[in-house]
């Protein structure tokens, strides 16, 4: 049955879903790398589409911005429509000096600021992981394709004009954190409580500290080392 966010029938989405943040990320994911890709759902205009990579069925969907949205988005599939894993494409901000402009990390854990986890009943603070059977594939596919490909942890973010003092990339980057971004953290527990799989690949777009970015059309067009990567570990 279509949900009020997803109109897709049971069924028309494959057993991994990568899942970027922009509909038109999506749409290019499916017009470049999948064959036979059809659009599965449009409402809200979060387009989702199912086709083949390498003779594999794989769905791309995206989930918009922020922990909400992307909850929403994850535990529909997860539970509504028997996905397996989902793989976040997304963007991120670099935090750690060792990274720079178009670097692609895989997010081992992620810290956040978000109360997202508290609706799990655990009053301490959580850092949930990623699968670690996903995160080995996709180290392995960044390897055969020849990508330098950083792991450790992220950090996921409720805030994006953040105005705190001390900004918390100041503090985080002494903590060894690799980049900001503003989902993972949610999916990452919401796989978790599901007792599925998810991974967030991330590709740096911008420098919290200098200012320096890409522009929305590079990042949405230009990342496909990232897609590539979690193409092949679908």
């Amino acid at each position: 049955m279509p949900t009020l966010h997803n109109g897709a029938q049971k069924g028309d989405f494959a057993p991994t879903v990568l899942m970027p943040g922009d509909p038109l990320r999506s749409k290019f994911v499916a017009d470049t790398f999948l064959t036979n890709a059809r659009l599965v759902n449009n409402v809200r205009g979060v387009q989702g589409y199912t086709g083949e990579y390498k003779g594999k069925p794989v769905s791309v969907m995206a989930s918009g911005m922020g922990m909400p949205s992307i909850g929403i988005y994850a535990y529909e599939l997860f539970t509504h429509y028997d996905v397996q894993n989902i793989i976040r494409i997304g963007s991120a901000g670099m935090i750690s000096p060792k990274l720079r402009i178009r670097s692609v990390v895989a997010g081992m854990s992620a810290y956040s600021n978000s109360n997202y986890g508290v609706q799990f009943g655990f009053k301490g603070n959580l850092a949930p992981c990623c699968s670690y059977e996903l995160l080995e594939k996709a180290v392995a596919a960044a390897r055969r394709l020849g990508v330098e490909m950083p792991v450790g942890p992220i950090y996921s973010s409720d805030i994006f004009y953040d105005e705190t003092d001390p900004k918390p990339a100041a503090v985080l980057k002494n903590l060894g954190v690799l980049c900001v971004e503003m989902e993972a953290y949610a999916l990452y527990l919401t796989a978790a409580r599901t007792g599925k799989n998810a991974l967030a690949l991330l590709t740096i777009s911008d420098n919290v500290f200098t200012g320096e970015c890409l522009s929305p059309q590079e990042v949405r067009e230009t990342f496909t080392q990232m897609m590539e990567i979690a193409l092949e570990t679908a």
